[in-house]
C-alpha cells in the first residue's frame, strides 16, 4: 500500500523583494518561490509549519533572524539534497563559490552540477543559494532574478555584526 501523501498547505508572503509562495505540510516546508503577478493558487489555512515560516521570514527581512529553524522536506536526487544541505552550512552574510560547495560535497570537479543543483533549490532564501557566487566574484545566476540575489546579499551584509576589534595594550 502506498502511503497517503501529506496534505499541502499554501501561503503567500509579501517581502521587500516581491511576493513569495510557500507550500508546506503540517510540519515541513516544501517550497518557497518568488511569484510574479497574480498567485497561481489560493492560500489555505495555515499549518504549524507555515505559521513558523511566515514569522521567521518577518524576522529575517527585519534583519533580526540569521538562521531559520524550520523542518524542510527536500525532494530531489541524492546529489541535489547533498548540495542543499551544504548550502544550509553557509553562514549568514557569507559568500562562497560554486567550487567551494563542490568541495564541501566531496565532488570537487562537479562545479557545473553544483550550479544546476543550486538552481533547482526548491526552498530559496531559507536554503541560501543566494550566498553562492562565481569564483571570479560575479553573482552567477539566481532563479528569482539577479537583482533579488544582490538585494539578499546586501541585506545580510547590512545586518551582519562586525567583529569587535582587538584592544591594543
Amino acid at each position: 500500500m502506498t502511503p497517503k501523501p501529506a496534505p499541502l498547505y499554501r501561503a503567500y508572503y509579501k517581502s521587500p523583494i516581491g511576493r513569495i509562495e510557500i507550500t508546506a505540510t503540517d510540519k515541513e516546508i516544501c517550497s518557497l518561490d518568488f511569484v510574479q503577478g497574480k498567485p497561481s493558487g489560493r492560500a489555505t489555512r495555515l499549518s504549524l509549519a507555515l505559521r513558523a515560516c511566515l514569522k521567521q521570514l518577518d524576522e529575517y527581512f527585519a534583519g533580526k533572524r540569521r538562521i531559520f529553524e524550520l523542518l524542510l522536506r527536500l525532494e530531489g536526487s541524492e546529489f541535489q539534497c547533498d548540495v542543499w544541505q551544504a548550502l544550509l552550512d553557509i553562514p549568514y552574510g557569507a559568500r562562497v563559490s560554486y567550487a567551494d560547495v563542490a568541495k564541501a560535497v566531496k565532488r570537487p570537479k562537479a562545479v557545473r552540477a553544483v550550479g544546476s543543483a543550486n538552481g533547482a533549490n526548491p526552498i530559496s532564501v531559507i536554503i541560501p543559494c543566494h550566498r553562492v557566487i562565481a569564483s571570479d566574484g560575479g553573482l552567477g545566476g539566481y532563479g528569482g532574478g539577479l537583482w533579488r540575489k544582490e538585494w539578499l546579499i546586501e541585506h545580510e551584509w547590512k545586518h551582519t555584526p562586525v567583529p569587535a576589534k582587538k584592544k591594543v595594550k
